[in-house]
């Protein structure tokens, strides 16, 4: 019998979740229907940058109190099943609540009664009622549970322990066993109705959404008015108590942020009219970048390079970066367009310093650390993070 089983194990949110239970002395299986991939974490490899997790693996493997496997009997051998499946959006901006029919569907026959089934990845409203209630119409006395993950990308194991975890079941059964797992990571507990849960999570992405989506509309302003948007913000933000909290610009992307606030939006029946406006501008951003350049340079004659395509600075994580919208719209009004990234491999890609070598114009896509001394003196570049020693502060 196995402690845990996490469905979706071998990804950025399930191997942490999965290394921070063996930590703790649980004994667990991620189980994945990526083939490579559990064979890279098996071997002892990460397929990803998080924080602390390449040697935790190593141990934890050799302890073995951790394993891979893409065998799904497994989920029936473990006390608590943990999901880490998400909603993603249709073309249409909806969310595809199916895919938690089609996981059913796909597990429910390695799903046992006595189980708990943690929900722990964002889902639509309701759906953890609406799971317990298709469970029990099976014949399956299994407990279920929403405990979303609420770490930042690259930090995951370190705030899985640091962060209080939020908690909830379709019965104060499901709540009660949910707590006391997940109290062997932290002793900081949240506890709330599954429906609060789900609106908790979406909330706190939308949030964050929509400060990002407010200082770029703000960096908009200012540029469109010749002022420098990062003077403005130091002057806002400088031993300023009440301004502190205000972002940066920058291109707001991932794989959450923009996906739940659309949820959210689906939710409230499309009358979540600042969710809207923020989606209109963070995505809106790339294509302004591109406009403003164009009434400076004739981008028709210059080869234009990207550095950095991942969607936050030193990650190697590309999901639903805006990087790649900036590159497609360039793409339409340069003679060439050049990208380069240290975090990722990819054969269109070139080096930094071949880029630097060849373009006539630099846009900074992600905010790097290693961007930090950047100074390309007479060359144009087009900073919006203001990560670099020379960007251009207008545009």
């Amino acid at each position: 019998m196995t402690d845990i089983a996490i469905i979706g194990g071998c990804g950025h949110v399930g191997l942490p979740l999965g290394l921070a239970f063996a930590r703790a002395g649980k004994s667990v299986v991620a189980v994945d229907i990526d083939a490579r991939a559990v064979e890279r974490v098996g071997a002892g490899e990460m397929p990803f940058l998080d924080k602390g997790c390449d040697e935790l693996l190593v141990a934890e493997l050799a302890s073995k109190r951790f394993r891979t496997t893409t065998d799904p009997r497994a989920i029936s051998e473990a006390q608590a099943v943990i999901t880490v499946i998400g909603t993603p959006l249709d073309d249409h901006l909806n969310p595809r609540m199916e895919v938690y029919d089609e996981l059913l569907a796909a597990d429910s026959t390695h799903l046992r009664s006595g189980q708990l089934l943690v929900l722990r990845s964002t889902v639509y409203p309701g759906t953890t009622s609406r799971i317990a209630q298709t469970l029990a119409r099976e014949g399956l006395d299994i407990d279920v549970a929403f405990c979303p993950e609420r770490v930042a990308q690259g930090f995951a194991l370190e705030e899985i322990a640091s962060l209080p975890q939020i908690v909830s079941g379709a019965s104060e059964q499901a709540r009660r066993r949910a707590e006391e797992l997940f109290r062997v990571l932290t002793p900081k507990v949240v506890s709330i109705e599954p429906l609060a849960a789900e609106l908790t999570k979406l909330f706190n992405n939308a949030w964050r959404y929509i400060q990002f989506a407010t200082a770029n509309q703000f960096f908009m302003i200012a540029n469109d008015f010749g002022q420098d948007f990062y003077e403005i913000h130091r002057a806002m933000t400088a031993d300023y108590p009440r301004g502190k909290a205000f972002p940066r610009a920058g291109l707001a992307a991932g794989p959450c942020l923009f996906k739940d606030t659309m949820q959210l939006a689906n939710f409230d029946n499309n009358t979540f009219f600042l969710g809207h406006s923020a989606m209109l501008v963070n995505e809106g951003l790339p294509n302004y970048l591109v406009r403003r350049a164009g009434r400076r340079w004739k981008l028709d004659e210059l080869c234009v390079g990207i550095l950095g395509m991942t969607f936050k600075g030193d990650s190697d994580d590309p999901r639903e970066s805006l990087a790649f919208k900036l590159r497609k719209n360039l793409q339409r009004e340069c003679r060439e367009v050049l990208c380069a990234d240290p975090f990722l491999a990819d054969p269109t890609f070139v080096t930094q310093e071949e880029l630097l070598a060849r373009a006539d114009l630099v846009f900074i896509g992600a905010p790097h650390s290693a961007y930090r001394g950047l100074d390309l003196k007479e060359k144009p570049l087009i900073d919006i993070w203001h990560v670099t020693a020379s960007g251009s502060a207008v545009v």
